[in-house]
């Protein structure tokens, strides 16, 4: 197989414009992969090579009879050829264990999440809680 090639890998969706030379991915390298696909938006790129994408899933409560919102965060690996940026909304799908924590690798591109920089920023705002110093009692030694 030639370098510039790009290979099948099994899912029919279009292989990616650019060329990379990235032996970890499905593309142009000799990964494979296999079992779950998930869909979900990249929160961060700060680590090389890699993506931490989010998406939320909903848990079913037997006590309450209702379900309850959760987010799962996962990190993947960031193709070359990809190269996702914060916000954009991408498709992973699983491979072999590439690290500790990478299991997934992403495969395509979907678009970029609407209000994503808001979103972010709120979730910041809301993690930052002022606390009010303790002041002594009057008499309380």
């Amino acid at each position: 197989m030639k370098k510039t090639e790009s290979r099948n890998i099994g899912i029919a969706l279009e292989a990616p414009k650019n060329k990379c030379s990235d032996l970890k991915c499905p593309f142009h390298g000799n990964l494979s992969v296999r079992g779950r696909q998930f869909t979900g938006v990249v929160v961060s790129t700060k680590m090389r090579k890699t993506s931490v994408i989010e998406f939320k899933r909903l848990n079913f409560l037997k006590k309450y009879e209702r379900y309850e919102k959760r987010r799962t965060k996962l990190k993947v690996h960031n193709p070359e050829c990809i190269s996702t940026k914060e916000g954009d909304i991408v498709s992973v799908m699983e491979c072999r264990p590439l690290s500790k924590t990478k299991n997934f690798v992403v495969i395509q591109k979907l678009g970029e999440e609407k209000g994503f920089k808001e979103k972010m920023g709120a979730r910041e705002a809301a993690k930052i809680v002022t606390k009010k110093e303790e002041e002594p009692k009057p008499g309380a030694v």
